[in-house]
């Protein structure tokens, strides 16, 4: 994205502030909120964090006319502008600028954590962002720089290409489709338009004429036929004359 150094973007505003005067640091230690006059802010009013190009401005404001109180241009954070408290999360030293070169530390409070916590992140992300910016223009630079590589075809030049594993098809090889209506061709050896001889090599008329010369069921050659008795009542006498079996009540046949 494009640098554009007339626009100037909104980070962050917290409608209530306070600042503090605070004694000069006694030693290398830091500053601590409770030397401050914590119940006596010396101002109260809005603060807004904007940010134009790669500065970022935090802009203490009347609340109710938007008058400009102090204003503290910040090139990098966490830098010497903005400094945190060793007691506390809620409180800052900046230091602000008049315009014409002279500054001066004031201690900076929130009446809410939540609020000292916006303050942190968006200065965090504006100056992560321009970091960003910054390795891209970086990136772009040493890439417009370099050689470029070419890769274009110079004249009369020519390219092969080898495709292995490829089998031609036999144009002769096609199997031939069986004929219409379902019909399969005959198996080899068989002669065109014949019929299949049954099995043991005996064609279909000789079975045939072999059959009618003999029957179908061959019992052996035919007895005498029995000789009617004259007496048709013999059976019947010779099976009553076993008076035995009518004794013993029961009848057995002979």
């Amino acid at each position: 994205m494009a640098e554009d150094s007339s626009y100037e973007s909104m980070l962050c505003v917290k409608p209530e502030v306070h600042v503090y005067k605070i004694p000069p640091r006694a030693s290398n230690r830091g500053y601590r909120a409770a030397d401050w006059k914590l119940d006596e802010p010396a101002w109260s009013g809005r603060m807004k964090i904007t940010a134009k190009g790669k500065m970022a401005f935090i802009k203490l404001e009347d609340k109710n006319t938007g008058e400009l109180f102090a204003q503290a241009p910040v090139e990098q954070y966490p830098g010497i502008v903005v400094e945190a408290v060793t007691d506390s999360s809620r409180y800052f030293v900046i230091r602000i600028e008049d315009g014409n070169g002279r500054h001066a530390f004031i201690g900076l409070g929130f009446a809410d954590r939540g609020d000292s916590f916006d303050f942190n992140v968006a200065l965090q992300d504006h100056f992560k962002w321009v970091k960003q910016e910054g390795e891209l223009a970086k990136l772009e630079a040493s890439q417009s720089s370099a050689p470029k590589l070419d890769l274009s075809f110079k004249e009369g030049q020519t390219i092969k290409i080898s495709i292995g594993n490829i089998k031609k098809k036999d144009a002769g090889g096609a199997k031939p489709r069986p004929a219409a209506g379902g019909l399969l061709p005959p198996p080899p050896g068989a002669k065109a338009g014949g019929v299949l001889p049954p099995p043991g090599g005996h064609t279909f008329a000789e079975s045939k004429a072999h059959s009618t010369e003999t029957p179908l069921l061959d019992f052996g050659s035919p007895g005498p036929a029995a000789q009617p008795s004259s007496d048709v009542w013999g059976d019947f006498t010779s099976a009553g004359s076993n008076n035995d079996a009518v004794k013993s009540g029961w009848v057995q046949f002979s």
